[in-house]
């Protein structure tokens, strides 16, 4: 019986996806959470190439049977689909170009395999989503009860008083699909939103990459090669070597919520300004609130130090 969350991982498999993959193996390995799916989606990279690209990482890390890895949603709901290759290289590892996995995905779908696991394992399963949101909008089409199944959501997504990293003001996971994120959003269900707000501060520098580069194990190395393109896409933004490895925040604040600052409101995404689409929006003022959608738990900041310390720990023990 696993000790902590019973995770599905819904991600568009780039490189802070491999990294946050890298730290729930280490938390499985430490029989701390149970991971008993993964599903992929368009975003940093195609469905399909996400998916082998998590076979890798889970191969890497030693997971070579028991975790399902489905392939999601090629595209968003109501826009063209977009590909973050400046950012993860044109094969979402880094231009790192690895040898192909040995395991495949299965055959079920991504939303599909979100429904069964929920019916399978209801009031237990943490929604872990660090990509678009497509594959959980399209799941909760597919099911009307699936908020009522599922033990919390907790997304990467969004920015409030942060500026957005794909437009002036929308982060790219939300505006990648936004009618998909305002479906998650708008549905029933707890869920948790770590923006950039929150994952911008964490960035890592110097030491802890040169800390995990020094490192002699394969699987820090495998880390090390990877962030290395991220490093480079990353310099210009953070005017120094580095890199903000936003998705492993999220994970982590899912394992101990203690880490982080919250605010509880209800989220809305902009889905028509010509120049504000997939953007989230909250109520800051100090009003009565007026929305009856359930309250976002969103993310304001978290213990960076804790967060650095812990990912670098969990990376070298694989």
């Amino acid at each position: 019986m696993s000790k902590g969350p019973t995770f599905l991982y819904d991600c568009d498999t780039g490189i802070d996806d491999a990294i946050t993959l890298l730290y729930l193996a280490s938390l499985v390995r430490a029989g701390e959470a149970e991971l008993v799916g993964v599903g992929t989606v368009h975003g940093n990279i195609d469905p399909l190439t996400g998916a082998l690209n998590t076979l890798r990482v889970l191969e890497a890390a030693g997971m070579t049977e028991g975790v399902p890895v489905a392939v999601g949603a090629p595209r968003p709901m109501a826009q063209d689909v977009h590909y973050a290759l400046d950012w993860h290289g044109t094969d979402g590892l880094g231009d790192t170009h690895l040898p192909d996995p040995a395991g495949r995905p299965v055959a079920e779908s991504a939303p599909a395999q979100i429904v069964r696991l929920a019916r399978e394992m209801p009031g237990e399963l943490t929604l872990l989503a660090t990509g678009p949101l497509t594959n959980l909008g399209a799941a909760l089409l597919l099911d009307g009860e699936l908020p009522s199944l599922v033990r919390e959501v907790v997304v990467m997504g969004g920015a409030f008083d942060h500026p957005g990293n794909i437009t002036t003001h929308a982060e790219a996971n939300i505006w990648h699909d936004p009618e998909a994120a305002d479906l998650v959003f708008a549905a029933d269900w707890p869920v948790v939103l770590v923006p950039l707000d929150a994952t911008h501060p964490t960035a890592v520098h110097d030491d802890w990459l040169d800390r995990l580069g020094a490192h002699d194990g394969e699987v820090a190395q495998f880390a090390a090669r990877i962030l290395k393109f991220y490093e480079v896409a990353y310099t210009p933004t953070l005017k120094r070597r580095g890199a903000v490895i936003h998705d492993a925040l999220a994970a982590m604040l899912a394992v101990d919520p203690g880490l982080g600052e919250y605010v509880h409101r209800p989220v809305r995404v902009e889905l028509r300004g010509e120049l504000t689409r997939g953007t989230t929006v909250w109520d800051a003022r100090s009003l009565p609130a007026e929305d009856v959608r359930r309250p976002v738990k969103v993310a304001v900041g978290s213990d960076v130090a804790a967060f650095q310390e812990r990912l670098l720990t969990a990376v070298v023990s694989l």
